[in-house]
């Protein structure tokens, strides 16, 4: 680590091509306060818009900011650790290009970070987000907190200032799914966490929709959570009960003289059933061992196509 760089700040950017020149304005404009050691880390995840070049632009005003572009989309949890794992500050804040989360806020999150705490993440009290992202939000937080048995907050998502030690955990941490939020809860350390206010986008729309927002959702319980497998043991083990109570009623009637003819409604019914069962208990299963596939594969999380004051 570089003495003289006090704090990194890293963004992941796409489709920001006329916000860039704005946010490293107003980031530079907020670490005044703080120290003038520091660098501002730009991460192109294969933008298709001119992001890259207003990147560069930004690159040759200022050595201190300093460009990736990797050689695809990878994601933008990809992104942030490409920016992570260049950065040299002895604090990182990472946080997104869109301006929703405010470059002002970060003197009050690093205020609070030196009484002691490790993160201290930006809490959204209240969210100025779409009415689906939010609520799918709150329901997936939910969800996940249920699935891995840990407390996961809604309010939190990238944006917070976190000490070397935190990020050189994260980066040990070498899962092929890569989740920021999740990621920096799961290595520990001392947390706070800080209300700040959340502005509206300042231009064009969120890259994610309900597609991909699904696939990022499933792909992260998955990865962080095998308690979907255990829970078809539980349903197996229950139907495989309700089935033998339901099997002994039945012998039980036909026993009696109850049962004159026997059906095939209710065996054409079970078996579809039960077939629907084995099925989506055999997709579980196989999409935990295609995640095990792309992690013997071990290829990296992300690629550099190039780099501008690194």
């Amino acid at each position: 680590m570089e003495e003289n760089i006090h704090i990194s700040v890293v963004s992941p950017v796409y489709m920001a091509e006329r916000i860039v020149a704005e946010l490293v304005k107003q980031i530079k404009e907020s670490l005044k306060s703080i120290t003038d050691h520091y660098e501002i880390i730009l991460v192109n995840d294969a933008s298709p818009d001119k992001s890259w070049g207003s990147i560069q632009e930004e690159c040759k005003k200022d050595k201190r900011v300093k460009g990736i572009d990797l050689s695809r989309n990878f994601g933008q949890h990809y992104a942030i650790t490409a920016g992570l794992s260049l950065s040299k500050g002895e604090w990182i804040v990472v946080m997104d290009c869109d301006l929703q989360d405010r470059p002002d806020e970060i003197p009050n999150l690093y205020n609070k970070a030196q009484e002691g705490w490790d993160s201290v993440f930006a809490q959204r009290v209240e969210r100025n987000d779409t009415f689906l992202k939010r609520n799918f939000s709150k329901s997936f937080y939910k969800l996940f907190s249920y699935l891995t048995d840990t407390k996961q907050d809604a309010t939190v998502a990238n944006f917070g200032i976190y000490h070397r030690k935190v990020v050189d955990a994260i980066l040990e941490m070498k899962d092929q799914i890569r989740f920021f939020p999740t990621m920096v809860q799961w290595v520990g350390f001392h947390k706070y966490y800080l209300p700040v206010k959340h502005s509206e986008r300042r231009e064009g729309k969120s890259s994610y929709n309900l597609k991909s927002l699904f696939r990022l959702a499933l792909n992260t319980i998955i990865a962080f959570s095998d308690k979907p497998l255990r829970l078809t043991v539980k349903i197996g083990f229950y139907l495989a009960s309700i089935s033998f109570f339901v099997g002994l009623i039945y012998l039980i009637l036909y026993l009696s003289g109850q049962i004159k003819v026997l059906g095939f409604t209710s065996l054409f019914i079970s078996i579809w059933f039960l077939a629907g069962v084995v099925i989506t208990i055999l997709g579980i299963i196989g999409l935990y061992l295609g995640k095990m596939f792309e992690k013997v594969k071990d290829r990296p999380v992300f690629i550099t196509n190039e780099t501008i004051n690194v």
